[in-house]
């Protein structure tokens, strides 16, 4: 991917209802991270800067957003991760969040820093979408949700080598396709992560554009327990009643063979949201719903 097409991309709108930063250059070539782009102070609360970080297993470098609050102690890390569009050719349209939007600034002013990885294959990022769960007749979600995993973990590594960040204690928060690599995370157990928050997680929703139209809602079922055989992180699950992606019966029977399997999961099934409950994590208005579960739930799984 040239630089031009990486500074065109960043005047896109991505990630579905955020506005795009400004982005840093094109990925040097081979696996080792570039250095790092200027910090930028957000108000005086916090700062952001743009790194290029390798990806575990592979050659390939994905763009990372890293937000930090001007804080005296070393701050926890949450790793927040984007979905997938059910239109492949949004997918160049995506660029990281600003450390400013709603979502994001909502973890920064209670002291946690937050990095935002690009996956392989999103906007800037470039390279092959690595996320592929072949056909809808025969899908394999665990195969796709470990490469998001993937990306995430190698995020997660990077990040907590930074200065002013904890080694240890991190969150990883994962929204849609990111929802559902944050728990083919928690079933690798790494031991940097003391919490996952599922908003909306899933794969195969609105196939054809049409609401819950999934891919194979049985497949996706069984697979959500897949991951709870091995999975020991807790985690929060967070879906709305309209919800065009995942419905109320099929999240909860996700939620459901999860747990039956093993995995730690709290789940909260929360009344519709707008015009689409899937998008409650970014939209306006969402933290006020969303924010007190979480840190609820966080208040009680950090020590």
């Amino acid at each position: 991917m040239t630089a031009m097409r990486s500074l065109g991309l960043a005047l896109l709108l991505c990630f579905g209802l955020s506005a795009c930063a400004e982005q840093a250059g094109a990925p040097a070539a081979g696996g080792q991270a570039r250095s790092a782009g200027p910090i930028s102070e957000a108000k005086g609360q916090w700062r952001e800067q743009d790194h290029w970080i390798p990806v575990e297993g592979t050659d390939q470098l994905i763009l990372m957003r890293l937000c930090r609050p001007n804080a005296a102690n070393a701050a926890r890390l949450v790793v927040v991760n984007h979905g997938s569009p059910p239109n492949a050719a949004q997918r160049p349209n995506y660029a990281p969040w600003s450390c400013e939007h709603r979502a994001i600034s909502w973890f920064l002013t209670r002291g946690y820093a937050v990095a935002l990885p690009l996956r392989r294959g999103y906007g800037a990022s470039g390279g092959a979408w690595a996320e592929n769960y072949g056909s809808c007749r025969n899908p394999d979600f665990v195969a796709g949700g470990a490469e998001t995993a993937r990306d995430i973990r190698s995020a997660l590594a990077y990040a907590t080598t930074q200065p002013g960040i904890r080694r240890d204690g991190a969150v990883v928060l994962g929204q849609s396709a990111g929802g559902w690599g944050a728990l083919a995370l928690a079933a690798r157990n790494p031991p940097e992560v003391s919490a996952i928050v599922n908003m909306a997680g899933g794969r195969g929703g609105r196939v054809d554009n049409l609401p819950n139209n999934n891919c194979r809602a049985d497949a996706l079922a069984a697979s959500a327990g897949s991951f709870g055989q091995s999975a020991r992180v807790p985690s929060l699950w967070i879906y709305t009643a309209n919800d065009s992606f995942f419905s109320p019966s099929l999240a909860a029977e996700m939620h459901q063979n999860y747990v039956r399997a093993g995995g730690d999961a709290d789940f909260r099934a929360l009344p519709a949201f707008g015009q689409d409950g899937h998008g409650l994590f970014t939209a306006a208005g969402g933290p006020q719903i969303w924010g007190p579960l979480v840190e609820a739930f966080l208040a009680n799984t950090l020590r």
